[in-house]
């Protein structure tokens, strides 16, 4: 089947999922401190990974067609689908905006005006981060993702009606790609040091944006691979073979390979330069968050690493999709690890502050961080619950505009070679 139904029984399956997100943040929200930085952490960190998904769908779909790939031509709707929940995700981060436009929150260290007066790394950096352009620049920045999105997919969509006869369509295509990628990869970089890396005000990487765009990636591709296997569950994408898992498979292994050397390279010049505005960073992660920090490594490195390593292991529909599980959750914990002990930092000092004044209140919380607590120290159920009504949510999108198209491109010029690509790897796999 090439037309996608979104079922009355996977809609009620994922209404009942966002409600019980809704209900886990609802919850975080009356049992949290009087800052509600379980909330608010939990709010940005869901937030910023499903749109960063929905991102990284669009900048890779974009990638392929600039490169005149053509392997990925049968899962591209799933790209084009994901890339629709930038407009949901602009809402959401129009929340975050606003809590910090109207001081609803203490998620960076940056909005405190008497922390920034007092603080010569804070007011150094006050021309970047500020209300102002972390105002406009989500709002600006996402309007120019969410415009290339809807310009792609609806050029994709008029080849299915009147793309027959010529490329047309497909060159066009190919220059709004090209044109989005080098777009991409600047306003991705700005806003991701604002959204994620600010948090942790006074430390800095130049390869964070590379990192987290990795961490997307993996994330992105380790989602398609479980949708694919769902939907070939349901009877759809029959042309869709172990040959395209095995290609999708491979980015997975290849990508989380590629996240762990960004991975390696920012804490080992960290760690070998011995600078301490550069090494607070991960010397808050490794004494007071170790399960977060080396939990990481194990999910997003060595379980990939060893699973996929194999190649027969990335043709295999239940070893990929439970590989893919957990990448997927892995790079949802990265998220989680960077943005929880700097939030969590930047609220004690506040609760502390306003407690006994300046006097000792850094020394004061950087005592109390070592504490466990949950949500913080390791993701608790409200999390887990929370993430789930996020993605219930993210699906929900997609499934949403998945039906509104063929699943297959009926008249991509690709098309043809993604149908070859399966018959001559076949072909080669049965004469060896």
């Amino acid at each position: 089947m090439d037309q996608f139904t979104f079922a009355s029984k996977h809609k009620t399956v994922l209404t009942a999922f966002m409600i019980v997100g809704l209900v886990c943040l609802g919850l975080t929200f009356v049992v949290d401190d009087e800052l509600h930085t379980r909330f608010w952490t939990n709010y940005l960190h869901n937030s910023v990974f499903f749109t960063g998904i929905a991102f990284m769908a669009l900048f890779t779909l974009a990638a392929f067609t600039t490169a005149l790939a053509g392997w990925h031509t049968l899962v591209k709707r799933i790209w084009e689908a994901y890339s629709m929940f930038l407009i949901p995700g602009l809402i959401l981060m129009l929340v975050v905006v606003l809590g910090v436009v109207g001081h609803l929150h203490h998620l960076y260290h940056w909005t405190d005006a008497a922390a920034v007066e007092h603080d010569p790394v804070l007011s150094g950096k006050s021309s970047f981060l500020n209300t102002g352009w972390y105002s406009i620049g989500t709002v600006v920045i996402m309007g120019i993702w969410i415009y290339f999105a809807w310009k792609i997919r609806q050029i994709s969509l008029d080849e299915d009606k009147n793309g027959a006869l010529d490329f047309g369509h497909h060159r066009r295509l190919r220059i709004w790609s090209a044109a989005f990628l080098p777009i991409a990869g600047f306003s991705s970089a700005a806003i991701i040091w604002q959204w994620i890396m600010s948090i942790d005000a006074h430390w800095y990487s130049t390869l964070f944006a590379w990192y987290t765009g990795a961490s997307w990636f993996c994330a992105s591709m380790a989602l398609t691979i479980m949708l694919v296997s769902f939907l070939k569950r349901q009877g759809y994408l029959e042309k869709v073979t172990q040959e395209h898992l095995h290609d999708l498979g491979k980015y997975l292994f290849a990508f989380s390979i590629f996240w762990t050397y960004l991975w390696f390279s920012q804490y080992m010049l960290i760690w070998y330069g011995n600078v301490g505005e550069e090494t607070i960073y991960f010397y808050e992660r490794i004494h007071n968050y170790p399960v977060l920090f080396y939990g990481n490594l194990l999910l997003n490195f060595i379980t990939p690493f060893f699973i996929l390593m194999r190649n027969d292991t990335k043709r295999k529909y239940g070893t990929l999709v439970f590989v893919s599980a957990v990448v997927f959750f892995g790079h949802w914990w990265d998220f989680f690890q960077m943005i929880k002990p700097g939030a969590r930092l930047t609220a004690m000092e506040a609760l502390a502050h306003h407690g006994g004044g300046h006097g000792g209140h850094g020394a004061e919380a950087a005592h109390h961080a070592v504490d466990f607590a949950m949500g913080f120290t390791i993701p608790g159920f409200l999390e887990l619950g929370t993430m789930l009504g996020f993605l219930a949510l993210f699906l929900f999108v997609v499934f949403n505009r998945l039906e509104k198209a063929s699943l297959v491109p009926k008249n991509d010029p690709y098309l043809p070679e993604a149908l070859h690509h399966h018959v001559e790897l076949h072909g080669d796999d049965a004469h060896h």
